[in-house]
């Protein structure tokens, strides 16, 4: 009886466990069984295996092979076990190195050819295995790119088992030799193309503004106005007034677009992500593709893959209702939770949350020259599409005005030197995160959306005689107590932006002002 074993990883959402396979070849009758709890694309494996391994020149024994998972608790699916399986069988057999093969962590899925081919979820798998203590990870060829983003730890590319037999001792014809290949400086991902430009927006003043809060504060945003306003054009340059994210953030937004299976995609270079993502998703956009979830294991939704960056919700309303309301829990944990089957994922899900919408179903209803044609309950059934629970999570509630021509005469006047930049907004935006993360040093937060309604009234309310208006809403009920909170965080941002310590009267009204969703377009 021969016995080896080497070890891969299982991934559930982010989640890496290390998991042992063991191989046993036995005199029986020939037969190849895998137990521990594989799915059934992990349980064709073996078929995989076995041609891989003849096609690959080397021998396969003709006896009973038993390859256990362990810990056999723990759900398995996918074909990443396949290259550490072969492996296995091959150290039993004693066509490799056993004490080589222990040392090592394996993942790739193979062809009948014996080709190595890439996998969903290096990422997170390397980072498990490093974090487990492993020194050496042998990855696909095309996945080499991504797994170096870990440092730390040896990182081996291979195109055919033949490659990583050869390596661990095997006499046998590799069709290209492969030496291991250890991580590199992490390389950042930087696109060349046209990036929009806050410049871009003309007439729009009190919503650039808003916008540019809403980046230093990572407040969420709903607007309201008639087609053209703008909405879009100022949602999509949130992103370039987003700082560039930090090593953490960095690393859990590649793994993120690793576990999903973008990583594979054509367009991505292998490269760090250090700038902020941005998914708008279609209306027809279900429950499941936002928030996450799918048959047996879970994946991230478009929530998850906006993490650390923007989800744009354009003709919110047109949204399945609840795909809407699934935002809720998100909004406020920043992270989804998804049971199935197979167990329980959790994605990270901190995201700036955009709402666009019209003031009626045909749009017309804040038009200068054109009249609204839908009825009263029109306009109140399309306006309670977005209900008041998910409304009361938003900081920043805007109606645009389309910029008048007054206003686009003079904003093409200006010189383009005058205008202000995406750039220095980004600047400002980074300047007021520094004194935010200063002021909540020694708590678990770093900007002021996230801070903790109780935190916020006891340590950092203002004097009431700066708060009278705020508190005066709330009296009245205009506001709700969560609403109370968020202008205080909203007001802190403000003062933050202009550099100072402190939270003035003028930054609570327009904190209110901003709240309230008063008209936007207008200077001030």
């Amino acid at each position: 009886m021969a016995l080896a074993k080497s070890f891969t990883v299982s991934l559930l959402g982010l989640a890496g466990t290390v998991i042992e396979i063991e191989a046993d070849i036995s005199s029986n009758l020939p037969n190849f069984v895998l137990v521990g709890l594989p799915d059934a694309s992990l349980s064709e494996s073996t078929s995989r295996v076995k041609a891989a391994i003849v096609n690959s020149g080397l021998k396969l024994p003709s006896r009973r092979i038993t390859v256990n998972l362990s810990p056999a608790s723990v759900p398995k699916h996918g074909s990443s076990f396949d290259l550490a399986i072969a492996i296995t069988v091959l150290a039993a057999s004693g066509e490799v190195r056993a004490e080589s093969v222990v040392r090592h962590i394996h993942l790739g899925e193979l062809g009948l050819d014996g080709s190595i081919r890439p996998v969903r979820g290096i990422l997170p798998a390397v980072l498990a295995a490093r974090n487990a203590g492993f020194g050496s990870v042998i990855v696909p060829a095309l996945n080499l790119a991504e797994a170096r983003l870990v440092a730390d730890i040896e990182v081996v590319g291979a195109h055919h088992l033949s490659q990583v037999a050869a390596f661990h001792g095997a006499s046998v014809k590799v069709l290209q030799q492969v030496a291991p290949q250890f991580s590199s400086p992490m390389q950042s991902s930087a696109s060349s193309q046209y990036q929009p430009d806050i410049s871009d927006v003309y007439g729009q003043d009190v919503a650039v503004k808003a916008l540019s809060l809403a980046a230093a504060g990572g407040h969420h945003i709903a607007m309201k106005g008639a087609p053209g306003a703008g909405k879009t054009m100022l949602a999509e340059r949130l992103p370039g007034l987003l700082p560039d994210l930090d090593l953490e953030q960095s690393l859990e937004t590649t793994a993120l677009i690793s576990v999903s299976g973008r990583s594979m995609a054509a367009d991505w270079d292998g490269k760090l992500i250090t700038r902020p993502p941005f998914e708008a998703p279609h209306h027809s956009a279900s429950v499941a593709s936002l928030v996450g979830g799918g048959s047996g294991y879970p994946k991230p939704g478009s929530i998850s893959m906006a993490n650390h960056g923007v989800l744009f919700l354009d003709e919110a309303p047109e949204f399945q209702q609840p795909a809407l309301e699934a935002l809720r829990q998100p909004l406020e944990s920043g992270e989804v939770i998804i049971h199935r089957s197979a167990g329980m994922a959790k994605f990270p899900s901190r995201f700036q949350l955009i709402l666009a919408s019209n003031p009626c179903p045909c749009g017309n209803l804040l038009s200068r020259n054109k009249t609204c044609t839908c009825t009263a309950a029109g306009r109140t059934r399309y306006n309670n599409k977005l209900s008041g629970p998910l409304l009361d999570r938003i900081d920043i509630q805007l109606e645009i005005a389309a910029a008048n021509p007054a206003q686009i005469a003079l904003a093409k006047k200006m010189l383009a030197s005058d205008r202000v930049t995406s750039a220095q907004i980004r600047d400002k935006v980074f300047q007021a995160r520094l004194l935010a993360a200063e002021r909540l040093s020694g708590t678990p937060w770093k900007i002021n959306s996230q801070i903790a309604g109780p935190y916020l009234r006891r340590k950092l309310k203002p004097h009431s005689s700066i708060t009278g208006k705020i508190d005066k809403a709330l009296d009245l009920g205009r506001i709700s107590m969560r609403g109370y909170d968020r202008c205080l965080r909203l007001a802190w941002t403000s003062a933050d932006f202009d550099g100072r310590s402190s939270v003035s009267k003028e930054d609570l009204d327009f904190a209110l002002f901003l709240r309230g969703g008063s008209t936007a377009g207008e200077s001030f």
